[in-house]
């Protein structure tokens, strides 16, 4: 077993057998490899569909969990290091889920315990069993990964799930539409490495300007506390009269939690994904567990 920390963990067959076996799942397969296994669900951050699809997976793999939702409960309050924390945690399970609002924590976890360690999102950096999920929503609702086009509008530049994201993008040759404010364009690091792997990127300002070119598009909030002009927050909203220029395939994503970048009246369109993108979270996060478990990422 080893730890999932980054997406850059993995290269793209170990992605792909992941995208496959979580089919499986979703297809029905029924499979008790957490029997007798203990997870430990540590959320320093606040967490709805990630923490509960990583419990309801271990249950349904046969597993059980223990853990926490809020750092509040801990002895953290009473002045123990994280370090002495996670050491502690790594005695009583098998496994080691985090999330931590510190960009660089889940490393630190993998350091420092004796047990495999999942990054469920460690700041503005990495979150990548998000970032399975998503391939399997594009691959699920598309029918392939390779040359989509990719819209990614919204924060990201602190986005941990946009830098993921990107990072698996270029396994698959896919073309990348950036919308975002200037001030909120995705860094340079990771649009050197775009360059270097000679994925093909582009900068909008606005959503309407791709709509026609893209297959789907991923949006992330808007931080009030970063962009408080609503003049500026009204331009990364989807809106119906947008949609009428998208093509028939498109599908929007969204990691949740939304706010006023994606209004209610879109839950109706054929092209609203992002509930079925958030169920899809469970049989990935199956599949992640029983590979962990059994080894298969290894064969």
């Amino acid at each position: 077993m080893h730890n999932l920390i980054s997406i850059a963990d993995l290269n793209k067959s170990e992605i792909l057998k992941i995208l496959t076996l979580a089919q499986a799942f979703k297809e029905g397969l029924n499979k008790r490899s957490l029997v007798g296994k203990v997870i430990g669900t540590c959320f320093f951050e606040s967490s709805t569909r990630t923490r509960l699809s990583f419990e309801s997976a271990t249950a349904r793999l046969g597993g059980q969990t223990i853990g926490f939702a809020d750092s509040g409960t801990t002895s953290l309050v009473k002045g123990e290091s994280l370090v002495d924390t996670l050491k502690i945690i790594s005695c009583y399970a098998d496994l080691l889920i985090i999330r931590h609002p510190l960009d660089g924590a889940a490393r630190l976890a993998s350091e420092v315990c004796s047990i495999p360690v999942i990054n469920a999102g460690d700041g503005a950096n990495q979150h990548p069993s998000q970032t399975l999920l998503d391939l399997f929503s594009i691959l699920d609702s598309q029918g392939r990964l390779e040359g989509i086009n990719l819209g990614i509008m919204g924060d990201l530049k602190y986005s941990r799930t946009v830098h993921s994201l990107v990072s698996a993008a270029k396994l698959f040759n896919m073309q990348l539409y950036f919308i975002a404010p200037k001030a909120l364009r995705i860094d340079d690091e990771h649009l050197f490495m775009l360059k270097k792997a000679g994925i093909h990127y582009s900068f909008h300002l606005k959503l309407d300007e791709v709509i026609d070119k893209l297959d789907c598009v991923y949006l992330t909030r808007l931080q009030k506390e970063r962009y408080v002009d609503s003049v500026i927050l009204d331009n990364y909203k989807i809106t119906l009269d947008v949609l009428d220029k998208a093509r028939p395939n498109l599908k929007i994503l969204h990691p949740l939690p939304r706010q006023e970048e994606l209004p209610i009246e879109i839950d109706t369109t054929p092209h609203a994904y992002y509930f079925t993108q958030a169920h899809n979270g469970l049989y990935i996060r199956q599949a992640l567990l029983d590979i962990l478990f059994t080894s298969e990422m290894k064969g």
